[in-house]
């Protein structure tokens, strides 16, 4: 039984799964959450949305079951569809993109410290939802997780689709629990 790393979302196909996403091939595995004894039942119930966990899997039913599972990294994810009330860094991060399709930026607090890292993608009409391609684990966000300057996970992760812009935000603020990441959540609504 080999046991794999994997970036846990929660399934938008049934309340009690998760969405697993191999961290080295981003293949998805959809696993049962519910109907666990003892350790494996308390481990799940301590992983959220985010974690990075190393689990290996029992395919003899009809869907995958933890037959082990462990949290390794202790980043979350959220996600706050149809938001309104964007923030400033957002709106002029999306201006300075110009053409491009993306752009990104260092965030800074008040004493001019590196707190976060923001990213804005063009939402394409007609073509994409990349919002929803991000939530459900087709578009993966562990590639813009990797090397962030200075800093090791734990993060909190907030994916914002906007209203009335242009544009899908993912920002990684670099320390969780504290007031920007506060600040966020309180914000938005999240799903």
């Amino acid at each position: 039984m080999t046991e794999r790393t994997y970036r846990v979302l929660q399934s938008s196909r049934d309340d009690d799964e998760f969405l697993l996403l191999d961290t080295e091939t981003a293949d998805p595995v959809y696993v049962v959450t519910t109907g666990y004894e003892d350790e494996v039942a308390r481990a799940i119930t301590a992983i959220e949305p985010g974690n990075k966990v190393r689990a290996a899997f029992d395919w003899s039913g009809d869907r995958p079951r933890f037959t082990a599972v462990e949290i390794v990294s202790e980043t979350t994810i959220a996600f706050a569809p149809d938001a309104t009330n964007i923030f400033e860094a957002a709106i002029e991060c999306w201006h300075n993109a110009g053409a491009a399709a993306m752009n990104s930026r260092i965030t800074r607090d008040t004493d001019r410290d590196v707190n976060g890292v923001l990213y804005v993608f063009a939402k394409q009409a007609g073509e994409r939802d990349l919002y929803s391609e991000f939530r459900d684990g087709i578009k993966p966000i562990d590639p813009l997780l990797a090397p962030i300057d200075g800093s090791t996970p734990p993060y909190e992760v907030f994916v914002i689709e906007p209203r009335e812009e242009p544009f899908i935000i993912i920002y990684i603020v670099l320390k969780p629990g504290e007031l920007l990441a506060q600040t966020v959540r309180e914000t938005y609504d999240w799903e």
